[in-house]
């Protein structure tokens, strides 16, 4: 049955990154050596083809014509004067075979041999589709040393059908979270084998795997919890067990930890070579906050929560429980490598993981995971009741997860970065949607009642007679319209004091402006934010804005609205007057050199 399984989950994974969304195909910041893999990948051009490591000259024509990511992403100029890569190199040393047979193949193709041309794009991507199902093929293997087949081929189903490992095993395969799956179920395979026959064969395998994780992720260290902990159990003997192992192959444990030290050495060797120092750190302003982890945003945030995304694993979060029960002696190794690989995670305060949907950084510890959901699911197999409830539940997770895998690319509703609570529940399910909708990625405030009640206008702009922050150029209407561009980042500040306009409990102001983009900013984080403000005296009591180039197309010329509830205190008795004077309107180009004319600003206040 696990066999089944098994070839059911790997069409799924080969379906999705052959033929709903091949990564290679897609241009620019989609294609597949975009982003952070043009960073990991970055080592391999400049070395084998460029032969510029240190300068990196050659980029510069590569992003003009390929526009894998903004800027130098995937590397920083040093004070030594050169440019050192951000990634460690251990994932461009596992795209070695892959990259080499794209480059012996570009030009009969008739592509060139530039790095990043489709050969080299898609031989990544076939290298990591295999790779997924190697990882998935001895998760299988080990699973079935410990638990009954068809519990196996259920985990796998559930990992595969009901999570975000679908995503990244692939579409986007060549993320680290992909490979360090695999590198992760050959470790435990390793591991399992050292232990029934310890050969130092098995331990430099053992050594190798180590190294490798932790050469492409450092943080994967933690890896050698595993072939430390594995199988010695909670009771303190077998501890006294273990430590009697090591000194009688001590030879075999100093051969893997001199194998996984050397692996580890390579990047201190480029580090050296590149700017003269042993150690660097390469993410210069990103870091972690070891005292203040984010494990609620990491667990439970509509931005990137690991259980709103991926609930399946909540069964596996029970099933810790029930592997002591069942496995007592893999719940130490387990239970501290899940926990330190999910503290990692909370900590690093980049928390949410660029486009990540749902917590990418826990991928890799899955097959870890999927022992606990193992002793989970054999716990529910011994009962029909309990049964006919988690099928069920499984069912939702799964379709969940598979709605949530078409969002993220050709259904377009999941946002990644900027998903907030509101727009979440909003979309739910959904396959059509209201562009409106998209104001929730930026306000918390919706006006949700069937129509506006005792409408009126306490201001209005079409800024003709303005002499500051105005254009008389192509204005969208009359002689005048407010611009902004490179030089003009922020619009006057816009007074509406409320001396003359009482709002009341449950007031609400509506403002409304029309624009046209010349061109559209498509970088989010630079796109014009309207700003609607409340003041007390000179303190800020509420804002809210939205983007406005969320809303269009291209250069059209829309009309927007966005809603904003009056901030008022509660008292003892209802509600108290409101702690706000006045309403401050304005618009910011956020850094973005694109120009926006804005005409015909209105603020209404309604109930």
């Amino acid at each position: 049955m696990s066999r089944i399984a098994y070839w059911l989950c790997a069409a799924l994974i080969i379906a999705a990154a052959v033929f709903y969304y091949p990564k290679w195909k897609q241009p620019n910041t989609e294609a597949t050596l975009s982003w952070d893999v043009s960073g990991y990948y970055l080592y391999l051009p400049a070395a084998l083809i460029y032969k510029d490591i240190k300068q990196l000259k050659w980029w510069g024509a590569v992003e003009e014509k390929y526009h894998p990511g903004p800027g130098m992403g995937g590397a920083f100029q040093h004070p030594s004067g050169n440019w050192v890569m951000k990634y460690s190199v251990g994932q461009a040393l596992q795209f070695l075979p892959w990259f080499m047979a794209a480059h012996l193949l570009a030009e009969p193709l008739g592509y060139p041999a530039d790095g990043f041309s489709l050969p080299y794009q898609a031989a990544t991507s076939w290298g990591s589709l295999l790779v997924a199902l190697i990882g998935l093929w001895f998760l299988r293997r080990v699973l079935k040393m410990y638990f009954s087949d068809p519990v196996v081929a259920a985990v796998l189903v559930c990992i595969v059908f009901g999570t975000n490992y679908l995503e990244y095993a692939s579409i986007t395969g060549a993320m680290t979270h992909n490979w360090l799956f695999t590198l992760y179920a050959l470790l435990i395979f390793s591991t399992i084998r050292f232990y029934q026959t310890p050969t130092f064969g098995w331990a430099a395998a053992i050594g190798l795997l180590v190294g490798w994780a932790t050469l492409t992720r450092p943080t994967e260290i933690i890896s050698a919890v595993i072939p430390v902990l594995w199988g010695v159990g909670t009771a303190a003997a077998n501890w006294k067990v273990r430590v009697t192992f090591f000194k009688n192959h001590f030879s075999k444990i100093a051969l893997a930890a001199l194998i996984a030290g050397g692996v580890i050495f390579l990047q201190l060797a480029y580090w050296k070579y590149a700017t003269g120092d042993w150690f660097v750190y390469s993410y210069q302003e990103q870091g972690f906050s070891w005292l203040k982890p984010h494990f609620s945003d990491v667990l439970f945030s509509a931005r990137a929560g690991w259980l709103v995304y991926s609930p399946m694993m909540i069964f596996a979060v029970i099933g810790l429980f029930f592997l002591k029960k069942q496995r007592d002696n893999l719940l130490p190794a387990i239970l501290i490598s899940c926990f330190l690989a999910l503290y990692i995670t909370a900590a690093w305060d980049i928390w949410w993981y660029g486009g990540s949907l749902g917590q990418r950084a826990m991928v890799q510890s899955y097959p870890l995971w999927a022992f606990p959901l193992a002793a989970f699911i054999s716990w529910v197999s011994v009962r029909n009741w309990r049964k006919w409830l988690f099928v069920p539940l499984a069912g939702v997770c799964i379709y969940l997860n598979l709605w949530w895998s078409h969002q993220a690319h050709r259904g377009g509703l999941f946002v990644t970065e900027q998903m907030t609570k509101r727009y979440m529940l909003k979309i739910l399910g959904r396959f059509e949607v209201e562009r409106d909708w998209l104001k929730l990625l930026d306000t918390k405030d919706e006006f949700k009642g069937s129509e506006r009640r005792d409408v009126r206008e306490i201001y209005a702009n079409n800024f003709e007679n303005d002499t500051t922050g105005v254009t008389s150029e192509t204005p969208i209407a009359g002689a005048k319209s407010l611009i902004l561009n490179n030089e003009k980042q922020f619009s006057p500040e816009f007074h509406i004091p409320f001396d003359e306009n009482h709002p009341e409990a449950n007031d609400w102001l509506r403002t409304t402006v029309t624009f046209r983009c010349d061109p559209k900013e498509w970088n989010w984080w630079q796109m014009t934010q309207f700003v609607v403000r409340f003041y007390n005296g000179d303190k800020i009591v509420k804002e809210r804005m939205i983007r406005l180039q969320r809303h269009v197309d291209g250069s059209e010329v829309k009309t927007v609205f966005f809603d904003t509830k009056v901030p008022f205190t509660s008292g003892l008795i209802g509600m108290s007057p409101p702690n706000c004077d006045r309403a401050v309107v304005l618009f910011w180009n956020s850094g973005s050199d694109k120009t926006v004319r804005l005409d015909d600003l209105k603020v209404e206040m309604f109930r």
